[in-house]
């Protein structure tokens, strides 16, 4: 059943199938992670996006369960696949991951990947893959913690010389050949790049973490996308 068709359902069909359940398997963006520290739920996409579908399906529950875990990458998400999505019986995953996996070789983000999608088309999971936000083109040396410093440079070096593109460019290729709808937000954020804006100012801990404003573009994105699966 396609998810448009069961948050169009009426009693009847509640009664028969049971609420919608979607669940966001990624790292501290999905978590809910702005400032150093600071977790704000409201504000997340997901959370976001289930404002936007309880307004327009109103009588569908729709349950967002939020799998994401600061600081985690796809490889450290292989062993809780069952306990924080298979157990849910989700009607969709979004999984998203990118940010830290560039602490990892291409080859075990890819691996990952690859077997998070599998597992999920396994067990008939509709998926999509959520491709992250942009890192930092410059060090921000006024507005970034003095702890985070050192990281700070490390994920410029990763924005500015590739790296980061190379490894989004894996991850799309990746869901590709596991037949995985991406939602691509990163090629949003260089597209803004490319028109000018200053990405480094939409992260709220200048590094990897996006603005709460800018967590609309992850749901709206989501939300096109919702409704055409």
């Amino acid at each position: 059943m396609r998810i448009i068709e069961k948050l169009q359902m009426d009693c009847d069909g509640i009664t028969r199938h049971g609420p919608v359940n979607m669940v966001f398997l990624g790292d501290s963006v999905t978590h809910g992670n702005f400032e150093d520290g600071v977790f704000d739920y409201d504000a997340v996409y997901h959370a976001r996006l289930a404002r936007m579908l309880h307004r327009d399906y109103p009588m569908m529950p729709v349950n967002m369960i939020n799998a994401g875990i600061g600081g985690i990458t796809a490889k450290g998400s292989l062993a809780r696949l069952d306990r924080d999505v298979l157990s849910h019986h989700p009607d969709l995953t979004v999984v998203c991951f990118g940010l830290n996996d560039i602490n990892e070789t291409l080859e075990e983000y890819t691996g990952a990947l690859s077997t998070i999608f599998q597992t999920l088309r396994g067990a008939e999971i509709p998926t999509i893959f959520l491709t992250p936000n942009m890192l930092n083109t410059y060090v921000d040396e006024a507005d970034t913690l003095p702890a985070l410093m050192d990281y700070a440079r490390f994920t410029c070096q990763c924005q500015t010389s590739g790296k980061m593109d190379a490894y989004m460019n894996a991850a799309r290729a990746c869901a590709a050949a596991h037949d995985v709808p991406v939602c691509d937000c990163y090629a949003k954020w260089q597209q803004m790049a490319a028109n000018g804006v200053d990405t480094t100012r939409l992260l709220v801990n200048r590094l990897n973490h996006p603005t709460r404003e800018m967590h609309q573009l992850f749901a709206d994105e989501l939300y096109r996308m919702i409704r055409e699966m």
